[in-house]
Order: structure tokens, then C-alpha cells, then sequence
């Protein structure tokens, strides 16, 4: 009985871990990065199932927050390689396997 108990925890406390956002690599000032991974969060979170809407979604609150030509990538097992403005990049994992990459450049 007392293995149940202890499996459930485990299970519980799992799903915390990777429900919880955590960035890979960031540049961003403190507060931009801050916002936009809530953004990131709520995003993914509201469209869990359309990772192409949660990008779109991202792209235009960034440009017109932070201005134009911010790039969105959201998804599982790709790699990239971006030029990108100096203090204008975010990558982060969200939900265990969900990437989600966000830069601006020229």
C-alpha cells in the first residue's frame, strides 16, 4: 500500500518539474525576458494543441511590444542556427519537450 502512495508523488511531483518553463539560453534584459516567458507560457498553454497559433500569437504581441521582426519557432526535436540582435534571444522548454525559440533580427 505504502508503494501506491509514493508512486502517485512521484507522478506529481513529475509533472511540476515539467510543467514548469525552463529557459536554455537567453540574452534578454531581466524584464523582457521575464514577459516574454509568460507570454511563451500562456501561448502554449491556450493553443496546446496548435503550436502554429501559439507562434503566431507570440510573434504579434513581441512586435508590438518590443517592435518589428521578432521570429517565433515552437515545437519537438529540432536544432537551429539564427543571427539575431544582441540582447534579442530566448530559447526555453516548456511542458518537458515543447521548444520554444524566439529572437528578432533586421
Amino acid at each position: 500500500m505504502a508503494g501506491t502512495g509514493e508512486g502517485k508523488k512521484e507522478e506529481a511531483d513529475y509533472k511540476r518539474l515539467h510543467s514548469f518553463p525552463l529557459i536554455r539560453h537567453t540574452d534578454m534584459p531581466e524584464e523582457m525576458r521575464v514577459e516574454t516567458m509568460e507570454l511563451c507560457v500562456t501561448a502554449c498553454e491556450k493553443y496546446a494543441t496548435n503550436n502554429e497559433s501559439a507562434a503566431k500569437m507570440i510573434k504579434e504581441s513581441m512586435d508590438k511590444k518590443f517592435g518589428s521582426s521578432w521570429h517565433v519557432v515552437i515545437g519537438e526535436g529540432f536544432g537551429f542556427e539564427v543571427t539575431h540582435e544582441v540582447k534579442n534571444l530566448l530559447y526555453m522548454f516548456f511542458g518537458g519537450s515543447l521548444a520554444v525559440c524566439v529572437w528578432k533580427c533586421s
